[in-house]
């Protein structure tokens, strides 16, 4: 009877790490899928290479996509599935590299690359996690200002010269027809006054 007892002891004790090593599964990761965000804060100066880096796990295939938002709107970098395919942006199409592990390297990085980085990985089953990673890109010498800096104020100032011509077009056809309005006032005046002086000659005479 003991060797028995002994053996549904450890039948008990089997079974409970069992259901313990189970739970610890299954509470680990929720679907199945994790991502880990070391640097969620990046700062960068223009024309640096900059990693964006992440570590997911996945207990199948999964989906990995990089979208970057900021002031000047929303764009879709890159999405991939390890070991299918991978589909890059044409806008980001020689400057990003990607990695198994999910992250993504950016190359020559200008003002407008500032802003936030979602990185969203699915398994192939449906669930999905996110992580988050805020660029910072700052100018260091002024005296070198990055092609896109100096495009976007040549573009302001072909704007301003182009709102300054229509507003001088516009004010020279109001002075003009001004002009003309007073010139047509002074005529019919010099008609009137011709008119009612050749009446006061003739009543003259007539008298």
């Amino acid at each position: 009877m003991r060797p028995l007892q002994g053996c549904r002891r450890r039948g008990v004790v089997v079974g409970t790490v069992t259901l313990c090593l189970a739970a610890g599964w299954a509470l680990q990761t929720p679907g199945g899928v994790s991502l880990l965000v070391p640097q969620p804060n990046i700062n960068a100066t223009v024309a640096q290479n900059i990693l964006l880096s992440v570590e997911y796990s996945c207990r199948g295939v999964a989906t990995i996509e990089w979208k970057h938002v900021s002031s000047w709107g929303t764009k879709k970098i890159v999405e991939w599935k390890s070991g299918n395919y991978v589909n890059i942006s044409a806008v980001y199409k020689d400057r990003v590299t990607i990695f198994e592990n999910g992250s993504i390297q950016l190359l020559n990085v200008g003002v407008r690359d500032a802003g936030y980085y979602f990185v969203t990985v699915t398994e192939e089953y449906g669930t999905n996690i996110y992580g988050t990673i805020i660029v910072n890109v700052y100018v260091l010498h002024f005296s070198v200002l990055p092609a896109e800096i100096i495009y976007e104020d040549l573009h302001f100032v072909a704007v301003f010269f182009a709102f300054l011509t229509a507003v001088s077009a516009i004010l020279i056809c109001f002075m003009w027809l001004c002009n003309k309005f007073v010139h047509l006032f002074q005529k019919k005046t010099h008609k009137l006054t011709a008119s009612t002086t050749e009446e006061i000659e003739l009543e003259t005479i007539e008298c």
